[in-house]
């Protein structure tokens, strides 16, 4: 054996491991997906165990309460996509301008983004609370009458987002920082000598620049917000009236609360569908004109 062919070969060994993880837990999951959402699997009994072809995709199509789970989840991606963008890259460009300080101030707005869905959630439930919560206590020092921020389905979506929103902005921000900071300060300079203001500058220059990484943020943000769970469903269970509960935690309940695994995959595979068409869309529109 050659020396190229054992490197080839240390290589491969040390990516098995990885690859039979990845095909033990990613491939073989997405497989028995795929069958499961061609097939009635109800747990509840096995007499109702049988293929059943693309039953489960039309029955989740004509489904009142698949549908509403995605405007629901159609919505909080309408309100969380651009208001992450906004303030991530707002706060990028403020970190940007920084000349002291900036490490402490990057380190305090990832720190939200260390936390896991479940202690953020708690945190924000204390903050939402109606009688003892943080956010109330600041209105009736104002003078202004408590608010209904999780009870009232006028209210609930808004303030899942602005949870969702400060536990992912920090994240985002620091990955636009980077970008900035690549951006040759020559360029800056040179327009600025020639007469260019700040609007110019930012519309000219800076997100030209940054397109590449926006392009990043904004599909990999889009694909998230698609498979929101752990918000709604630790802080208001879906509710009230359904208003917040999303497609993900309606295949949830669906496949594990009433069992019935195949209409569970079935109705993944639509939400994968959608998400991927999403995404080639966002991609095609951002990379359109660039170099």
């Amino acid at each position: 054996m050659t020396y190229v062919q054992k490197r080839s070969l240390s290589g491969l060994l040390f990516l098995a491991p990885y690859a039979l993880a990845f095909a033990a837990f990613v491939l073989a999951p997405i497989a028995v997906a795929l069958v499961l959402a061609f097939m009635q699997f109800d747990l509840t009994s096995r007499s109702t165990i049988h293929f059943v072809g693309a039953k489960n995709f039309s029955d989740a199509v004509k489904d009142d309460y698949f549908r509403q789970a995605f405007v629901v989840t159609l919505r909080y991606v309408v309100l969380m996509v651009p208001g992450l963008i906004v303030a991530s890259l707002g706060m990028a460009m403020g970190m940007n301008a920084m000349t002291r300080g900036r490490n402490t101030v990057r380190a305090l707005l990832f720190l939200p983004g260390m936390f896991n869905v479940a202690v953020t959630a708690i945190l924000w439930m204390w903050f939402y609370d109606g009688q003892f919560g943080l956010f109330n206590y600041l209105l009736k020092g104002m003078g202004v009458g408590p608010a209904p921020w999780l009870s009232d389905k006028s209210w609930a979506m808004g303030s899942i987002v602005l949870m969702s929103l400060w536990w992912a902005c920090g994240g985002t921000a620091i990955i636009l920082l980077a970008a900035l900071q690549q951006i040759p300060k020559q360029i800056f300079e040179a327009a600025a000598i020639d007469g260019a203001g700040p609007a110019p500058l930012f519309s000219k220059i800076t997100l030209p620049q940054l397109k590449p990484v926006l392009l990043f943020v904004v599909v990999t943000n889009t694909i998230a917000a698609f498979q929101v769970f752990g918000q709604p469903y630790l802080l208001t269970r879906g509710g009230p009236e359904l208003s917040t509960r999303g497609l993900v935690q309606y295949i949830y309940e669906t496949a594990f609360n009433n069992y019935r695994l195949g209409y569970g995959a079935a109705m993944s595979w639509l939400l994968f569908l959608v998400v991927a068409a999403f995404a080639l869309a966002q991609y095609r529109f951002l990379r359109r004109g660039s170099v």
